[in-house]
């Protein structure tokens, strides 16, 4: 039976996502514009001037954040024939031999931007220098950036913008980062729509892998056993999606198309579409997490990590899950999300029928972890969206995209709460 669309207003607190990705102590790396400044002292001084003369005008035009996201699959690239407004001096907080930056380290940048430094870390900056150049803009990519971002800030306040390469931003969250947000001294954006396709194509796949029992196929393949068995149809079946953001949409899109029923719990009302033609019904509210994991064959945790969603989804949520061990719970949102010891009770009592993890609470996955072992338990290791270019591509929305939305006074894509944490 088809469920009536409905909104539940209730209060739920979803959460933001990490990035993991190995440390790298790397020298600071000067551009190429910046050390023209640098080594021609009446160049750089002329370069200050005109920028300080009109510092009241790119004030009152500071660049304002939007409500609006992108995603690759949709987005049109924006008009920017127009003049710039204000300049883009940035600072990036990255390994300076990270390939996928290419485009911002050594590719070439909008009229009006210029990349200043690259490090990994306060000290690895000229900080004098700098501080001359007044750097406006921050991008950050290094996986232990929440220290040296923090400093960076403190030791530069002409920083209005930060940008993160990730759609997850508890990598570099603290409480600098969100204090100058809630003062409005800096913006922060992040990467939201450069990942949700790949996850959601993973997610059919993994709902498909249940459905036609493909760990019976390949055993019998293995043995030579021409044995037929029954399989289960996608369609009319219910995918409950716990944070139905950027990656949740893609998947129940995908899944739509399947013939299957939407239902999906989100945290902000505000961002529902009334008339979304995807969703079968959204509720809003943490007693709503059970009501989806009792109604939904397959459940899609794609929500964000923040402290107060730490195992949100524990014993009681696999408690409530569809009777008779049918449901099939499914993670591309983060490990610690979910209480993993209740989640490996419930695969192996039987309340789930199995699940896909492409993310666990400890990466890499210890090898004495019992997931390993249970065969009910499609396990990857946290690269379902690690296209060969979803890095770069990345860091291509950011160069091609909203900086010269920034240059240009536009609204930038993709605003988060550091508070919040997404």
């Amino acid at each position: 039976m088809l469920l009536k669309k409905e909104i539940v207003s209730l209060t739920w607190i979803t959460a933001t996502a990490t990035a993991t990705a190995a440390f790298s102590k790397n020298p600071t790396t000067l551009s190429r514009s910046f050390s023209a400044y640098s080594q021609n002292s009446y160049r750089y001084s002329a370069f200050l001037l005109r920028e300080r003369s009109s510092r009241g005008r790119l004030t009152s035009s500071r660049t304002m954040a939007s409500t609006s996201y992108w995603n690759r699959e949709d987005f049109k690239p924006s008009d920017f024939s127009g003049k710039c407004t204000q300049p883009a001096r940035i600072l990036s907080l990255a390994d300076p031999d990270d390939p996928n930056n290419v485009p911002l380290h050594k590719g070439k940048l909008p009229e009006g931007a210029e990349l200043l430094a690259i490090g990994t870390t306060l000290e690895q900056f000229d900080v004098e220098m700098l501080k001359a150049a007044e750097p406006n803009v921050l991008f950050v990519s290094h996986p232990k950036a929440r220290e040296p971002l923090a400093d960076l800030l403190k030791t530069f306040p002409s920083i209005r913008w930060v940008h993160t390469r990730s759609a997850g931003i508890d990598f570099c969250t603290s409480k600098t980062l969100t204090e100058f947000s809630q003062s409005g001294k800096i913006q922060v954006t992040n990467a939201k729509g450069c990942f949700s396709s790949t996850l959601a194509e993973y997610t059919m796949m993994a709902c498909s892998y249940f459905a036609k029992d493909l760990p019976r196929l390949l055993k019998q393949k293995q043995a030579a056993n021409w044995q037929q068995y029954p399989i289960l149809e996608l369609r009319g079946a219910t995918l409950g999606v716990v944070g139905y953001g950027d990656i949740g949409r893609a998947a129940a899109k995908l899944a739509k198309a399947y013939g299957m029923k939407i239902i999906a719990l989100r945290r902000n009302p505000h961002k529902a579409q009334p008339d979304d033609p995807i969703v079968d019904a959204v509720y809003y509210g943490n007693e709503s997490i059970n009501k989806i994991f009792s109604m939904s064959d397959y459940i899609l945790c794609a929500a964000p990590l923040t402290p107060e969603t730490e195992k949100m989804i524990g014993k009681e949520q696999f408690d409530n899950v569809k009777k008779g061990g049918g449901a099939v719970f499914i993670n591309v949102g983060r490990g610690p999300i979910v209480d993993e010891e209740a989640l490996i009770d419930a695969l192996q009592d039987g309340r789930l029928k199995g699940a896909g993890l492409d993310v666990t609470t400890i990466e890499p996955l210890p090898k004495d972890s019992p997931l390993w072992k249970l065969e009910n338990v499609l396990l990857s290791p946290h690269n379902m969206d690690m296209t060969e270019t979803f890095m770069k591509e990345s860091t291509e929305f950011f160069v091609q995209e909203n900086l010269p939305r920034y240059l240009h006074g536009m609204e930038l894509l993709n605003p988060v709460d550091p508070a919040a944490g997404y």
